[in-house]
């Protein structure tokens, strides 16, 4: 599920999602900056125009200094100026003031601003919230020219306007509300084009998750069709390109292996024509060894074993390339299993060098090679009586698979110093034999794997361990079938290799 999560499809619409809101917000709220900002500096340029023109247009109508009726009555022509409405003024000069509304406290009037109409010679506005309502609150002084100067000096009379901007509050939330409708159509058109270039971008990708796949499960002719020239149209050229040196390299590996497996072959059955003659003269020669010289008797014997050797060898190689090429085939019969090991063990004259704990007679019967089943279990038995120390024992147990059904297991267990760490991964391997053992090693080293290969061949199991109290263990699991189980002849397995 977490995997599900944080998967490039998610990832892909998250980020151009964020990228849409924050482009949509910043873009919605530089607009309503500025839309704002011009609804009401328009309003603002407006009111000061008029209000400054209705000003120069009252005043050289009254008598200068004013009075209190002559400050009230200018107060109330010079609200009359408001389009809309009647403007709210405060006339003052000096201690005196009046406004056009009686009572009126003109709250939204800051003694900042105050100060400022009476010290500059230049109209001062500024935007308040009173009571909760925006207003914009304007002051001029009243200004006349000199007798002796241009330059305008002020007479101490100071009007101040206050001018509601309902309407422009007005213009500004319904700016605001036309923004926040268009979010979010902006936000699903985002996440929609986020959809469409995630399935661009994750098509050559899952093509490509598919192609490898492919390659994995052996199919090395799969390619990639490449579209475009981007980034991703590169990288299936590169797919393609090292699919075929892949191709290629396996194809040429494969040739070699089974040229050498051939000329394996071959080599094996030519010199088992000469071996054989080779065997008769040596099993002569041995009926003749008593009557010959000490030294002559001695190379007779060392060539008659090395003879036996090499013939072993032959039939390992032999063994091993039907393995390879497939043609080792299985030929069932139902037999007694631990009946079949006695013989195994009496064939070869270990009956009583190998200690048994075998089931009764009839007890354990099941389906499987009796010819293959005699060479796993003699070669593990001469692996142990070879490389590891009395006492050997074998063992034969029957267990219930929930999964796998009823099973054998037999344990061929020596009395050794066990199987080196370094070399237990590499015992099955062919002609693998450990440093320790190179040297008293009368082996080909071909007998663990051919017994692996015949455990395979009847889907069973085989491993090596060392026991906790000492020695090695080799684990043979086999399957029993059920009566009516055809032969039948696998195709041959990979190599385990560690």
């Amino acid at each position: 599920m977490l995997r599900a999560l944080m998967g490039l499809r998610l990832r892909l619409v998250v980020t151009f999602t964020l990228v849409a809101v924050v482009a949509t917000v910043t873009t919605g709220a530089l607009t309503f900056r500025e839309a704002r900002t011009g609804v009401l500096q328009q309003s603002q340029d407006t009111v000061i125009e008029e209000f400054r023109h209705r000003v120069n247009t009252l005043v050289p109508n009254y008598r200068f200094p004013p009075d209190a009726a002559g400050l009230n009555s200018f107060a109330n022509d010079v609200s009359r100026g408001g389009r809309s409405q009647q403007w709210r003024v405060l006339v003052a000069y000096r201690e005196k003031s009046a406004t056009s509304l009686p009572g009126d406290s003109f709250g939204e009037l800051s003694p900042a601003m105050r100060e400022s109409v009476r010290s500059r010679r230049a109209t001062v506005f500024q935007r308040v919230s009173h009571d909760g309502h925006s207003a914009l609150v304007v002051g001029m002084p009243v200004t006349f020219s000199g007798l002796y100067s241009t330059e305008r000096q002020a007479s101490g009379l100071e009007v101040y306007l206050t001018v509601p901007q309902q309407e422009e509050q007005g213009y500004v939330d319904a700016l605001v509300t036309a923004i926040e409708r268009a979010t979010v159509p902006a936000l699903v058109l985002a996440v929609l084009i986020a959809l469409l270039a995630a399935r661009g971008v994750l098509r050559p990708v899952r093509a490509l998750r598919r192609a490898t796949r492919s390659i994995a499960e052996g199919r090395l002719d799969t390619r990639l069709a490449v579209q475009g020239s981007d980034e991703l149209a590169d990288l299936s050229r590169t797919f393609n390109e090292t699919a075929a040196a892949l191709e290629g390299s396996v194809a040429e590996l494969r040739r070699m292996e089974a040229g050498a497996r051939r000329f394996a072959a071959d080599v094996s059955h030519e010199l088992r024509t000469p071996l054989a003659a080779m065997s008769a003269v040596t099993d002569v020669l041995d009926e003749d060894a008593a009557g010959l010289d000490e030294d002559t008797a001695t190379a007779v014997r060392l060539i008659s074993t090395e003879t036996t050797k090499l013939a072993a060898l032959v039939d390992d190689l032999m063994e091993i390339s039907r393995f390879d090429a497939g043609a080792a085939a299985l030929h069932l019969d139902e037999i007694d299993l631990a009946e079949s090991l006695r013989r195994t063990l009496a064939t070869r004259g270990w009956q009583d060098t190998v200690e048994t704990g075998l089931p009764a007679p009839g007890e354990l019967r099941g389906r499987v090679d009796p010819r293959r089943l005699d060479v796993i279990v003699a070669n593990l038995v001469a692996n142990a009586l070879r490389h590891g120390a009395p006492p050997v024992r074998l063992y034969l147990h029957a267990e219930d698979d929930p999964r796998a059904g009823r099973r054998a297991v037999v344990t061929v267990r020596d009395g050794g110093d066990g199987i080196p760490e370094a070399v237990l991964p590499h015992v099955f391997d062919r002609f693998y034999k450990s440093a320790d053992a190179r040297a008293r090693s009368e082996g080909s080293g071909l007998g663990l794997s051919i017994a692996t290969e015949n455990v395979r061949l009847h889907g069973g199991t085989v491993r090596a361990a060392n026991h906790p109290e000492g020695g090695a263990v080799f684990t043979v699991v086999l399957p029993l079938r059920p009566d009516d189980t055809e032969d039948r002849t696998p195709p041959p397995a990979k190599e385990d290799r560690p």
